[in-house]
């Protein structure tokens, strides 16, 4: 009989456990934790300590709400001078409301990442590829806008896109690097030749004092002279 009791009270203290264990849930810092109560949404629980029903409510959803890098595939854009040209990014987004995290997408994150490669796409196309180098931070900024508009459905910010890498085809790459080199050439030319007319000006300019030089010496030596003919005539008449 004993036994049988102690049975019982190792069962009802188990379950007990078991039942504080379930009703409890910390939460850290930077996290939100979606509870659903028979399989619909409930509620949002916050960082710290929480209660929920067991076996009634139970975390569906957890979610990081720290700023999170996502990677964005390389892809092939076309553009508007029809050259295909390979771009490689970066994503930074926040979830900013759990509960549209939840619902409001079956996975926001690919979403977001087939919106960042569609709109980077059109963004391209409507460049040529001289501009692409030259617009990065307009190519950024624009690809940010569009998603951001469409993310928000989502409870998703998009803080910011960057480019890693604009790759065109090797081609166009030799190409380039020739025309890069071309330009060295021709500035090192336009430097070499601007130091030649310098010099020569220069020296022009120090020939050009030292003949003013020569010239004021002579004419101060002649003025001597004369001044000392002048004292000795005026010597000899005194």
């Amino acid at each position: 009989m004993e036994l049988s009791f102690g049975t019982v009270a190792l069962v009802i203290f188990i379950i007990a456990m078991v039942f504080v264990i379930k009703t409890i849930n910390v939460v850290p810092q930077q996290h939100a934790w979606v509870v659903e109560r028979l399989g619909k949404f409930h509620a949002v629980l916050a960082p710290g300590l929480n209660i929920v029903v067991p076996f009634v409510d139970r975390i569906a959803y957890k979610h990081v709400l720290k700023e999170i890098p996502l990677d964005v595939p390389p892809q092939v854009c076309i553009t508007r001078d029809n050259t295909q040209l390979q771009v490689d990014g970066i994503l930074y987004f926040q979830v900013t409301d759990a509960m549209r995290a939840s619902y409001g997408s079956s996975n926001y994150i690919q979403a977001i990442t087939q919106l960042a490669q569609t709109t980077l796409r059109s963004v391209i196309g409507k460049m040529e590829l001289d501009k692409t180098f030259e617009e990065r931070d307009h190519i950024n900024t624009t690809i940010v806008n569009a998603i951001d508009e469409s993310a928000a459905n989502w409870g998703v910010k998009v803080l910011r896109y960057e480019i890693k890498d604009l790759t065109p085809p090797a081609e166009i790459l030799h190409a380039m690097q020739r025309q890069i080199t071309a330009e060295r050439e021709k500035r090192a030319l336009i430097a070499a030749s601007e130091g030649r007319r310098q010099e020569q000006i220069n020296i022009a300019s120090g020939e050009r004092e030292a003949a003013i030089a020569r010239s004021e010496g002579e004419r101060q030596a002649a003025i001597n002279r004369a001044q000392g003919e002048a004292s000795a005539i005026v010597a000899l008449a005194a």
